[in-house]
Formats: structure tokens, sequence, C-alpha cells
């Protein structure tokens, strides 16, 4: 008898610690039924727009615009979000969510989605991330190259593997030295205001920089999340710290606005409003309201059913950014 216990208590442990080791949920994103596209709306010329039932930035009052040049081009002001970005944040290195692969890459191994901490509140998590560049309206042709859409071919343009200042707070002040300004209470409980808006069918508030809205803190720009209590709510904010990370390297810029009609301009302080998020993997939200929410947002309208033992311990997200150009 001693014998048959130590036998299943053998075989209980190895399930238990096999259990513990995540899987790379990896599926490549379908461009084409994966993909929110009503969250393209809504489509203006000038102050006119079309199927307006989402949050929109503003646009510029007339219809006409005039770039500078030789010479000038006149055209018109044509607005609308297009998906842009894509993001993998994954449990494990190496895992590659939206593209379908696990690459090995040896010593870079760290980064697990396990919680850091257990007493009262303190609970987070630690995450690996890669960014892409992902212009999938002129990708895949839809729309005219005269609209003046991005044409960057597609790209893997961040995987945190190979940087160092991704998981240490301390080194990552050299990007954002100003964190310091806003750890303290007063500037956290701030963010209950931005929370608010982003869910109430608004846009997030971009003089409240420093907040992540619902997910607290935009600060320190790597991959935690201080306060994890699901797989979404704390991918959505590693993914949101991606973006504004991005910014800060100057491999994002600020697109939406009367300013942007005729170029993009650099943005180190990411503007909140001109994006929105929508999750892609372990299941992709496709229609509905909250499909592509505001940056910031709550997460808790479309966290159903998206994180699972063993196939969903790994997200993806797709990021719609707004776009206003003078197109000819």
């Amino acid at each position: 008898m001693k014998g048959l216990f130590f036998a299943m208590a053998l075989a209980l442990g190895i399930g238990a610690s096999g259990a513990s080791f995540a899987k790379c949920n990896a599926k490549f994103l379908n461009p084409i039924t994966e993909v929110c596209w009503d969250c393209i709306f809504p489509i203006s010329i000038g102050s006119i727009k079309v199927l307006n039932k989402r949050p929109d930035t503003k646009n510029p009052s007339l219809p006409v615009c005039l770039c500078p040049g030789t010479p000038p081009r006149v055209g018109l002001a044509i607005g609308l979000w297009e998906p842009a970005r894509l993001t993998d944040v994954a449990n494990e290195a190496g895992c590659f969510v939206n593209m379908g692969f696990k690459a090995d890459l040896g010593l870079f191994s760290i980064g697990k989605s396990s919680v850091t901490s257990s007493d009262g509140d303190q609970t987070g998590s630690k995450w690996q991330a890669h960014y892409y560049y992902y212009p999938l309206i002129s990708w895949l042709g839809t729309v005219v190259d005269g609209l003046c859409l991005e044409t960057t071919a597609f790209d893997i343009a961040y995987i945190s593997e190979f940087d160092p200042l991704w998981q240490d707070s301390e080194l990552n002040t050299i990007l954002n030295p100003e964190a310091v300004l806003f750890a303290n209470p007063i500037a956290q409980a701030a963010c209950a205001a931005d929370c608010v808006r982003s869910s109430a069918g608004g846009l997030p508030m971009d003089s409240l920089f420093w907040c992540n809205g619902c997910q607290g803190g935009m600060y320190p720009m790597q991959g935690d999340s201080n306060a994890h209590y699901g797989g979404i709510q704390a991918s959505e904010t590693v993914t949101a710290k991606m973006l504004a990370r991005q910014h800060r390297l100057g491999l994002a810029r600020r697109t939406s606005g009367s300013s942007a009609l005729c170029t993009t301009a650099t943005a180190p302080i990411i503007k909140k409003s001109q994006y929105r998020f929508q999750v892609t993997r372990p299941r992709a939200a496709v229609s509905g309201r909250y499909a592509c929410g505001p940056l910031g947002s709550s997460t808790q309208l479309v966290d159903s059913m998206r994180q699972f033992p063993y196939k969903g311990e790994s997200f993806g997200w797709l990021i719609w950014r707004k776009r206003n150009c003078c197109a000819l």
C-alpha cells in the first residue's frame, strides 16, 4: 500500500509539474476572418462622418486641404481607422503568438506569466512582447494608395527578448526618467477618470498621458502588469506600455488631427486617443461594440472565454490607429 500511495503521489506530482508549463498557443492571424473590419469606421471627409457609431478623434472642419510643396498639393481631408500594428504578449520567450511559430532563443528564456508575488493585493506578472509593423489595408490592397495610408512593409520592429531594459525597472528609467513624478497616490487616482471616460463610450484623456485607464499606470514602460487579475487585462496593459515605449523610441508617431494631414509627427509622448485595441489571440474579437476598445478601456466585456488552461495563456493584439491625411 505504501508503494501504491508513493506511486500515485509521484504521478500527481509529475502531472502538476507538467501542467505548470504553459503551451505557446501560436497560430497565424488570418487577415480576413480574424480582423474586426467594422473597426475601420467612422470614415470622414472633413467633419462629415460615415457610420459614426464608435468614438472618434477630432477631424478637420473643412473637406479640402492644402499641403506645402512645389507646386502645393490640394486634396481631400480624409480620416479613418487603420489596422497598423500588431503585438504578441507571450508567457514564454520565443512565442510569436500571431505569427504561428515558436523560436528557440536559447539563453533568452525569462519572462513567464506567473504571478510575481501573492501577499495581499500586490500581484503582478511579467511577459515577453513583440511589435510588428502591420499595414494591413495597404497590404491587402483594399483601399487605393491615393488615400496616403502607410505603405511600410510588414516587419518585426521590436523583440523584447533582446532588450535588457524590458524587465528591469531601474534600467528602464533611462527611457522614462519622468516616471518618478507619477509614482504617487494622487497621480494614480487621476487614472480613474481616464478609465471611466474610455469605458463609457468616449476616448482616453491625452492630458493624463501617464495613465492606462482601467489598467492603472503607463509607467514603467516595460513588460510588467503590476496588478494582474486576468490574462486579457494583463496583456492589454503590456500592449499599451509597448506602444508608449515605441513612441519614446521614435518608432511610433502621431497620425491624427489637422497637423498630421500632410505628414506624421514625432510624438515621444503617446497620443492615446488615436489608438484602439482588438484582441486576436487566443480567440479573436471580430464584431460588436467592444471588439476594438479605446486604449485603457475596461476589458471585462471582451475577456470571456479568451483565457483557458494550457492552450490560452499567450495573447495577441491588433492595434487600430486613427489616420488623418490629405488625399489626392
